[in-house]
C-alpha cells in the first residue's frame, strides 16, 4: 500500500499468544486496522460480557490515541456490542490491547481463534484547558437537548 499523507509510526509488540497476523489494513482506504482474537474457542452467552485478548501491545505516540471499534460485519453477524465504544488506548498504556464485548441478544455467540473482531484506529488527541465562566455564550440551540432539532 502507498504511504498515507498523515502516516504515524506506532510500535507494536507481539505477545506469545498472538495470532499469526498482527493488525493490518484490509484496503488502501481503510481507516482502521483489523484486529484478530488471540485466544481459544470462546462462547459469549446471552447477557454476559467478556474481555478478549488480542496478543499485542502498542506504544501510541504522545498526542495520539488508539481507538478500538467492532468491525461492522462482525457486529452485524454476531449482534455483539463493544461496551466502552470506542475503547481508548492512551499513549502511556503499554499493556495488552483487549476487547470488551457484551452479548445483548438471546443466542450464544461463538468466537474462533484468529477471527477478525475489531478495528484499531489511530487518531490525534486535542488537550484543552478549561476556562470557568459565569455564563456561556448563547447560540440558536442553546440548552436544547435530545431531539430539540427535530427528526428531519
Amino acid at each position: 500500500m502507498t504511504e498515507h499523507p498523515h502516516a504515524v509510526t506506532v510500535q507494536i509488540q507481539r505477545l506469545p499468544h498472538a495470532p499469526a497476523q498482527l493488525p493490518s489494513y484490509a484496503t488502501a482506504g481503510a481507516a482502521g486496522m483489523d484486529v484478530r482474537y488471540a485466544g481459544d474457542d470462546v462462547t459469549v452467552e446471552p447477557g454476559h460480557r467478556l474481555l478478549l485478548p488480542t496478543g499485542f501491545c502498542v506504544a501510541v505516540p504522545t498526542g495520539y490515541e488508539a481507538q478500538i471499534r467492532l468491525r461492522s460485519g462482525f457486529a452485524l453477524q454476531t449482534g455483539l456490542i463493544l461496551l466502552n465504544a470506542p475503547g481508548t488506548i492512551d499513549s502511556d498504556y503499554r499493556g495488552e490491547v483487549k476487547i470488551l464485548l457484551m452479548n445483548p441478544g438471546i443466542l450464544a455467540v461463538d468466537i474462533k481463534p484468529g477471527e477478525r473482531i475489531a478495528q484499531l484506529v489511530i487518531a490525534p488527541v486535542a488537550r484543552c484547558s478549561l476556562e470557568e465562566v459565569e455564563r456561556l455564550p448563547e447560540t440558536e440551540r442553546s440548552g436544547g437537548g435530545f431531539g430539540s432539532t427535530g427528526r428531519q
